[in-house]
């Protein structure tokens, strides 16, 4: 595949693949069959396509020499949206990308994640080591994922129409609702399944790999990312100068650092 065509810029039909529960994930190749892979995850309530296509994460690291295979999470984009908080587990969302490497037949992948992918990153290279060789992780929280939505307010919204009072919660509500094929109600269970069991990231047991993690400088969770930096071994912080939360995946400093990350020695 010609990494310069302009489909570069749009989204291929999805390949699916299926997971051991009957779920089917919605996947995305751009690039030379022979070229290494990224794997890019984008964030909660986001989409491949809005996350790494729109923002030209896909252009500039096919022009960079990879091949990207993109990924909609389980419950996003044009993969399938149960409504069962169960199916969102931690352990859940890890064994769907690792279902997809074995499905591809990939040995070992770099990473791309963001928010919520970025925490499933992070998770998928402390269990599935052999599969990650270095993983850029940007916008990851210490602390429980999507502590500040009020899931509450989102199911009355989503059911009754109730205004929504809490900003984070609007700001999420209204990512979801511009990004084509998500549905508030499949991610009211996917947040309140991220809360079942231990989904913090544990800083005595990280990441061994080489890490980049990038957030921006108006982020609510800037310190704390930092600190997960600072607690992984060979982890490394990249600040994206007036980026917050939400707009971070645009930032051109995020792409340029992540692709010389990426090319550096393993």
């Amino acid at each position: 595949m010609d990494a310069s065509l302009p489909a570069l810029t749009e989204m291929p039909a999805p390949q699916y693949v299926m997971t051991a529960e009957g779920r089917r994930i919605a996947t995305y190749l751009w690039g030379d069959d022979d070229a290494p892979t990224v794997m890019a995850v984008h964030g909660f309530a986001s989409s491949c396509r809005d996350n790494w296509v729109n923002t030209g994460w896909v252009r500039d690291l096919t022009r960079a020499g990879y091949r990207v295979l993109g990924v909609d999470q389980l419950g996003h984009g044009a993969s399938d949206k149960p409504h069962d908080a169960a199916e969102y587990s931690m352990d859940a969302l890890v064994n769907d990308l690792v279902t997809v490497l074995d499905t591809y037949l990939l040995d070992t992948v770099v990473y791309a994640g963001y928010s919520l992918g970025a925490r499933v990153g992070w998770q998928l290279a402390v269990q599935a080591p052999h599969h990650v060789v270095r993983a850029v992780l940007g916008g990851i929280p210490d602390g429980r994922p999507l502590a500040r939505l009020q899931i509450e307010q989102v199911r009355a919204y989503a059911e009754h129409g109730t205004p929504i009072e809490d900003r984070v919660t609007q700001n999420y509500v209204t990512l979801t609702e511009r990004v084509p094929g998500n549905e508030l109600l499949a991610l009211v269970a996917l947040a309140e399944g991220m809360r079942l069991g231990d989904a913090d990231p544990d800083v005595s047991h990280p990441p061994r790999q080489p890490v980049l993690f990038a957030t921006g400088s108006e982020d609510a969770i800037l310190e704390q990312s930092k600190l997960l930096a600072a607690a992984t071994p060979n982890g490394t912080f990249l600040e994206l100068p007036g980026r917050h939360h939400f707009n971070a995946p645009g930032s051109r400093d995020f792409r340029r650092g992540a692709i010389e990350f990426f090319g550096g020695p393993a």
